[in-house]
C-alpha cells in the first residue's frame, strides 16, 4: 500500500512529507511575490488539507495556509468517530448516510487503516429505554450494517451488529447500572486514533506530492487572483498569487467571502480519567432520556482518558478561536451519564472539556436565524459555492467525508477557471503511515506507536532507544514520550509548545497534565533548535 512500509525505509520518514520550520520559511520565501500558483488553499483542517492533497495530486502546484496550527480548528474537537452515516439515514438523508459509508470504507481499508479502525459500542437496555425504542435502535443498527455492505466494507473490516444478554453488556460496560438492565445492542462504527494526528498526515502527504503547506499565514483578504496575507510569526503583510483560490476555512468561511452565511453548531465533550469508569473494552450508546434517536457517547482512548459528548447547541455571534465548553452542556452530559451508569460522575471528575463548532450552512432565507431550523436539524451535507470573484468556498459536511468535500472543491476550482487536471486519485491514494494490518503488525515498533505512526513507528521508537532521555514519558501516567514530541518538531511542523501539546499529543486537554508537560515540551523545542 505505501512505499514507507518496507523495511529499508522503516527508519526514516516517507520522502518529501517532512514539515520543518525551515521547509516553512523557505516555501513562504518561493510563494509570497513570486510566480502564481494553481491553487491556493485557505485553512489547514480536514477538508482544507484534503484540497491541498486533492490539488497536489492532480500535478497542480499548490499553496495552503492556515493562520494558526494543522488542526487548529473543528478538526480536532470531534468525537474521534468515523460515521457510516447511520444518525443521517434516519432523518432521511439517503445521500448523505451513503456517501459516509462509502469514505468510511475507504478510510478504514485503502487511505488510512493505520488510523482508522473499527470501535464496538454498546447501547444498554436499561429501564429508560422502552421496548419499542429498542426496536427502533436494532432496526437503525441492521440499516447502517446494509449501508457496509451497500459501499463494499468488507465484515471482516466492520462485524455485525448483535443482540447481547445482561451479562454481556455488563461485561463490556462494567460501570453500567445493573438494575433493571435487560440487555444491549453492540454495533460498529469507525474511529479515529486522534483526529489531529489524521490531519496531520493528510497534510504531509500533500506536502510529499509538492504542496507548500504554511501554518501561521493568516489570509486578511481573498480575491480572484489569490490573497492578500500576513505572516503571524513577523507581521509582515504581503500577496500570495493563485490562478484558483479555495475558501476552506470551516467557521471562518464568512468572513473571507461575501454572501457565505454559516449557522454554527457546539458539540461539547468531556475528559474523564479511565480509572474512575474502569475496565471500559467498549465505547457506550447512551440514550437521552426523552428523546427517541439521540445519544451521549462515551469513548475510551487507550490513553487513560475517556471522552463523553456530544451536544448539538447553536452558537450566534462573534467565533472565538478556541470555544469554551459551556457549564450547561457539561451539566447536560453528567446527567445524562447518571441515567445509566452505577459508577457516580461529579463535576470535581471532570477533569478536562472541548467544545467545537460544525460549520453548518445556514439556508435560511435572508439569512435569519429566527427563520432557521435548529442546528440538530440542519443537513450535514456539503456545500461548494462559487462567489462571483471565482473565490470556491466548502462548508458543512464532517471529518468523515473531508475527502470528497476536498474532491469536490477542487472539481469547481478546476471548472470555474480552466485548469488543466484530471480527476481526483485520492480515493486510492494512502496517506503517510499507511499500510494494511498485515504489514503493520509486523513492524517493531509499540502497539501504541503503530496505532498513531503507522509505518513510520519504528522510526519513532528509534529515537526512544538511541537516547534513554527521549524514551522518558512527557508526564507521569501518561505514555507519550519526549521522542514523539521530537519527531513532531522535525517532520510534523509543531513549532511551539502548543503544537506540541493541544494538537500533535492532546495532552494539553487536560489543563493539568499540559502545566506539568509544558517544560518538556520547550525543552524539546529549545534542543531542537526552534523557539516557542
Amino acid at each position: 500500500m505505501s512505499s514507507s512500509s518496507s523495511p529499508a525505509s522503516s527508519q526514516r520518514p516517507v520522502a518529501g512529507s517532512s514539515l520543518t520550520a525551515g521547509r516553512r520559511l523557505r516555501e513562504l520565501a518561493e510563494t509570497v511575490g513570486g510566480a502564481p500558483v494553481d491553487v491556493l488553499v485557505v485553512g489547514l483542517g480536514a477538508t482544507g488539507a484534503g484540497a491541498a492533497l486533492d490539488a497536489a495530486a492532480r500535478g497542480l502546484t499548490v499553496a495552503a495556509v492556515d493562520a494558526h496550527d494543522l488542526a487548529f480548528g473543528t478538526s480536532r474537537w470531534s468525537s474521534k468517530l468515523i460515521h457510516g452515516g447511520l444518525r443521517y439515514l434516519a432523518s432521511g438523508q439517503l445521500d448523505v448516510a451513503h456517501e459516509s459509508a462509502l469514505e468510511r470504507g475507504l478510510l478504514m481499508e485503502r487511505t488510512a487503516p493505520h488510523l482508522v479502525r473499527a470501535q464496538p459500542f454498546v447501547l444498554p437496555l436499561t429501564p429508560l429505554v422502552s421496548r419499542g425504542q429498542a426496536a427502533l435502535a436494532w432496526a437503525g443498527f441492521r440499516a447502517g450494517d446494509t449501508l457496509r455492505l451497500a459501499a463494499r466494507t468488507a465484515r471482516a473490516t466492520l462485524p455485525a451488529p448483535r443482540r447481547l444478554s445482561a451479562a454481556e453488556t455488563r461485561h463490556l460496560a462494567p460501570a453500567l447500572r445493573g438494575a433493571g438492565l435487560r440487555g444491549g445492542l453492540l454495533s460498529w462504527d469507525g474511529r479515529v486514533t486522534d483526529d489531529a494526528r489524521l490531519v496531520t498526515a493528510i497534510a504531509r502527504t500533500a506536502a510529499a506530492r509538492g504542496a507548500r503547506i504554511l501554518t501561521r499565514v493568516r489570509a486578511l483578504e481573498l480575491t480572484a487572483s489569490g490573497a492578500r496575507i500576513r505572516d503571524e510569526l513577523t507581521g509582515e503583510e504581503s500577496e500570495i498569487r493563485a490562478r484558483a483560490v479555495i475558501n476552506a476555512s470551516g467557521v471562518w468561511a464568512g468572513g473571507l467571502v461575501d454572501g457565505v452565511r454559516i449557522r454554527p453548531s457546539r458539540g461539547t465533550h468531556l475528559v474523564l480519567r479511565a480509572d474512575h469508569l474502569g475496565f471500559l473494552p467498549a465505547g457506550l450508546h447512551i440514550p437521552i432520556p426523552g428523546e427517541t434517536n439521540r445519544f451521549v457517547l462515551v469513548l475510551p482512548q487507550g490513553d487513560g482518558r475517556v471522552y463523553v459528548g456530544l451536544t448539538d447547541e447553536p452558537v450566534e455571534g462573534d467565533v472565538p478561536d478556541v470555544p469554551d465548553a459551556p457549564e450547561t452542556d457539561i451539566g447536560f452530559l453528567l446527567d445524562v451519564l447518571g441515567s445509566a451508569l452505577d459508577v457516580p460522575v461529579h463535576r470535581a471528575d471532570v477533569v478536562g472539556a472541548f467544545a467545537g463548532l460544525r460549520p453548518l450552512l445556514d439556508s435560511a432565507p435572508g439569512g435569519d436565524p429566527g427563520a432557521a431550523p435548529s442546528t440538530a436539524d440542519i443537513s450535514r451535507r456539503h456545500a461548494v459555492l462559487t462567489s462571483p470573484e471565482g473565490v470556491v468556498t466548502v462548508v458543512g459536511g464532517k471529518l468523515t467525508t473531508y475527502r470528497r468535500m476536498a474532491e469536490d472543491a477542487v472539481d469547481a476550482a478546476v471548472a470555474a477557471h480552466g485548469l488543466s487536471a484530471g480527476a481526483s486519485p485520492t480515493s486510492a491514494l494512502p496517506l503517510v503511515g499507511a499500510a494494511m494490518p498485515r504489514a503493520l503488525g509486523a513492524l517493531r515498533a509499540p502497539r501504541r506507536l503503530i496505532n498513531r505512526y503507522g509505518t513510520e513507528a519504528p522510526a519513532v521508537h528509534a529515537l526512544a532507544t538511541a537516547d534513554p532521555r527521549l524514551a522518558r514519558p512527557v508526564l507521569e501516567g501518561h505514555p507519550v514520550t519526549r521522542a514523539e514530541l521530537l519527531w513532531a518538531v522535525r517532520h510534523e511542523g509543531a513549532l511551539d509548545a502548543a503544537d506540541l501539546l493541544d494538537r500533535r499529543t492532546r495532552i494539553g486537554l487536560v489543563p493539568d497534565d499540559r502545566a506539568t508537560a509544558l517544560e518538556a515540551a520547550r525543552e524539546v523545542l529549545d534542543e531542537s533548535g526552534v523557539g516557542d
